[in-house]
């Protein structure tokens, strides 16, 4: 094994791609479709929220481990005050590209359309008396102006909370000097309000909330003066830490962890661009900030919240023209899926075909007398969720419902924690995985007896029990009655549910168990087959690529002369056509209208080619610290499709394809400003919204 886990000898020293700063290239890349002209406007727009939500979560994420190393002063180390100072430049300039984006081409292609953001300066009379009304009707009631002295300290501000900072002249109403006040803004106010077509005319025209508070701020502090102010946020550290060995009951130990996570550990802090330095600092200092950590914004500090201009806005020539996806076409509507699954598996490529298909499987499951029990992880549904629904109504039929649900599903915590509460108090069976690991594998398994026989039905799925992402991501889903295949999955649960030990799997990769160490030993077995002579090729298809054995591994395969095309749409570590280290390896990065998210794993050797889907990525948390599973796909057909239609279609993709380059910079391809250019996800759209009657090579 030693020899897979290291490159050949005399391979010249190279360095890992930092993690950090190649996530930060993966939202370069988002951020791109917003600059594209091919784009539609609304769209432009959010793709720009889109990286605001991801840096958002990357620094509730990754940022608290630089800034504590910063902090304390280390320079040896993963975190030292270098890789903080490096971070930092490299997000300060991520954030002025999107807000000179935002400014300088976005806002001039609203004003074209008709549809702006008004200031208070540039509102008419009738609109500022409507923006006055709006603010004492609606806002000010809501907001209670905090003036510090040692009475009122510097309030708990919550993460990502938009509040103001205030300095003040002349005394309070008990005569004292306190300079400073803080206007902490609720939530549940609406960061954009549109006008009425009374006083925008034939414009869409709105106001933000913060200029609306803005302009009338010196009416929450009669008697005094109001001088130096600025709108502010703080991004806290948001992690949820709970030691699982020293829980009784893991949900109660997460939901107070929940209600602690809105004040972790502040890690960033936005303030307007015309910010006063004293402001600034007297910010940083009650945050315990250094100066990096502040960011001045030249507009709203929080351009997630711009998103609401898609909901607000009626105008479908500023957005993609709506995409229908087909019903799955393996499925044949009417007739039940137990018998179409015993001729053959079927296959759902989402989001080009419809999520609906795996509905109306459990739907047909919760109707048919004939099914027993229904088994189920559950991962990220989302709080309204018609899956949940049908494991309820499963439960009132009398079924045997088990459901595995991960709590610590990163900010959806609480929506699993109330789903488990719910199937729990209807009587279903639900637990918690496995102490110390997340279960990330996505599986349905249905038992039905058919005469004398208890039979298994199964689907597996590279994405989550999402109806919404269902439309936004490509995902596999694997319908199977395969007798081998089913059997692992019910040894996987009952393995969850009583953590006895797991008996040998017939075809499924799980991790932590032995999903690292097989597809380790399958990339050597491709470097193998390559010295020997033998045409070797290994296409890896993720989200992330940032485990070091695999990385180690997928070089010495290549230096023996295997092919290797990684797709990997997010963060990736391993430098690619790096001369004399990485020469046979190719590293590509698909952006588009959806988001890439399958996992596909190929290995071909001659004329022997064995494809796993996988809800894995090839990190180190997904390989030993979490419940995956891969799981082979044998009907040549299907896996023909798969190749087709995930790993093919990307190799070639000319229009939203990005390369990365020996030096760790991403390249796009040539042809990419080509609206006639093909494109993944462009073909895929066409090839599954075909008129009904065209002939379906599926059936």
């Amino acid at each position: 094994m030693s020899a897979v886990l290291a490159p050949a000898a005399a391979a010249p020293a190279f360095s890992f791609i930092d993690r950090d700063h190649s996530a930060l290239a993966f939202n370069e890349r988002v951020l791109d479709w917003a600059h594209r002209a091919d784009v539609p406007l609304l769209e432009r727009l959010r793709y720009l929220c889109i990286v605001s939500s991801n840096l958002d979560e990357f620094f509730e994420v990754r940022a608290a481990s630089h800034l504590t190393a910063m902090q304390a002063g280390d320079h040896k180390g993963t975190f030292t005050v270098q890789t903080f100072e490096a971070l930092a430049a490299a997000l300060h300039l991520l954030v002025e590209r999107q807000y000179a984006l935002y400014n300088d081409e976005l806002t001039p292609a609203f004003a074209k359309e008709g549809i702006a953001i008004v200031s208070h300066g540039d509102r008419t009379v009738a609109q500022k008396k409507w923006a006055a009304d709006y603010f004492d009707r609606e806002v000010r009631p809501l907001l209670i102006p905090v003036g510090l002295d040692p009475a009122h300290p510097f309030p708990q501000v919550a993460n990502k909370s938009l509040n103001f900072i205030v300095h003040l002249s002349g005394k309070d109403a008990f005569g004292r000097e306190n300079e400073i006040a803080i206007v902490k803004v609720p939530r549940v106010l609406p960061r954009l309000i549109r006008m009425p077509a009374r006083v925008a005319g034939q414009q869409t025209l709105f106001v933000s909330l913060s200029s609306v508070i803005r302009a009338h701020l010196d009416s929450l502090f009669p008697g005094r003066g109001v001088g130096q102010f600025s709108q502010f946020r703080v991004t806290r550290h948001s992690e949820l830490a709970v030691d699982e060995d020293d829980v009784r009951n893991l949900r109660t130990a997460l939901r107070l962890g929940l209600q602690h996570r809105h004040f972790g550990q502040a890690v960033r802090l936005e303030v307007s661009a015309g910010c006063s330095e004293h402001l600034a600092k007297f910010l940083l200092q009650q945050f315990n900030l250094p100066e990096q950590a502040l960011y001045r914004v030249h507009g709203p500090v929080n351009l997630v919240r711009l998103q609401q201009m898609l909901d607000l806005i009626e105008a479908p020539g500023l957005l993609f023209p709506p995409y229908m996806p087909s019903y799955p076409v393996q499925i044949v509507p009417g007739r039940s899926f137990f018998e179409q699954l015993k001729r053959r598996d079927i296959l759902i490529h989402l989001p080009f075909e419809s999520f609906d298909g795996v509905i109306d499987f459990l739907r047909e499951a919760v109707d048919d007398p004939q099914v027993l029990a229904i088994k189920q992880t559950i991962y990220r549904t989302g709080a309204d969720s018609a899956m949940m629904e049908l494991l309820r109504e499963a439960v009132r039929r009398g079924k045997e419902v088990t459901a595995v649900v991960e709590l610590k599903a990163r900010f959806d915590e609480e929506a699993n924690i109330n789903w488990a509460e719910m199937l729990e108090s209807i009587g279903a069976q639900v637990v918690y995985g496995v102490v110390g690991l997340k279960t990330h594998a996505k599986m349905l398994l249905i038992t039905r007896r058919e005469g004398r026989e208890l039979v298994r039905y199964a689907h597996l799925s590279t994405g989550n029990y999402n109806s919404r992402t269902a439309r936004q991501y490509t995902d596999v889903c694997h319908l199977t009655a395969d007798r081998e295949l089913t059997a692992d999955v019910e040894q996987v649960f009952v393995h969850l549910a009583s953590q006895s030990r797991l008996p040998r799997l017939n075809r499924v990769l799980l991790a932590p168990v032995q999903m690292h160490r097989k597809l380790i030993e399958k990339i050597d077995a491709m470097g193998v087959a390559a010295r020997a002579g033998t045409a070797a090729r290994i296409i890896l298809k993720m989200n992330a690529l940032t485990d070091e054995l695999l990385m180690l591994a997928l070089i010495q395969a290549g230096q023996r002369g295997a092919r290797i095309d990684l797709i990997v749409r997010g963060a990736c570590m391993l430098p690619a056509g790096l001369p004399g280290v990485t020469d046979n390896i190719k590293v590509r990065s698909v952006i588009g209208r959806f988001l890439e998210h399958s996992r596909v794993f190929y290995f071909r050797s001659g004329g022997d080619e064995e494809l796993y889907l996988s809800s894995a990525d090839c990190m180190n948390r997904n390989m030993l610290r979490r419940i995956e599973l891969a799981w082979p796909v044998t009907d040549p057909k299907l896996r023909r499709r798969i190749v087709d239609e995930c790993l093919v279609a990307c190799l070639y993709d000319e229009r939203d394809a990005w390369d990365l380059m020996p030096d760790g910079h991403y390249k796009r391809v040539k042809t990419a400003l080509s609206p006639a250019a093909p494109g993944a996800q462009q073909a895929l759209m066409a090839r599954y919204a075909a008129p009904p009657g065209q002939e379906n090579p599926w059936i």
